[in-house]
């Protein structure tokens, strides 16, 4: 376990208080989980970047185009 001090505004400050306040938690365990939130999106986000990066839009059309078409869509994935 690592230890950082963190200054925060205080605005900032009085509002996370608050909200670690309603959800019953402390306010360390609000910033570890605020951070982890904020590392996962950015993760995430990089994890997408990359899988478009190695998409290839002929290779998905043709799958698209061999896909059959004489089948009715399954219950619930119909078009209005």
């Amino acid at each position: 376990m690592a230890n950082y001090a963190l200054r925060v505004p205080e605005s900032l400050f009085t509002y996370a208080r608050q909200v670690a306040d309603e959800e019953h938690v402390s306010m360390n365990q609000f910033f570890v989980t605020a951070i982890a939130e904020k590392i996962s999106a950015l993760k995430t986000e990089a994890y997408f970047r990359e899988r478009q990066a190695r998409g290839d839009l002929n290779v998905f059309d043709t799958w698209l185009a061999a896909s059959p078409k004489t089948q009715p869509p399954l219950a619930g994935d119909e078009l209005p």
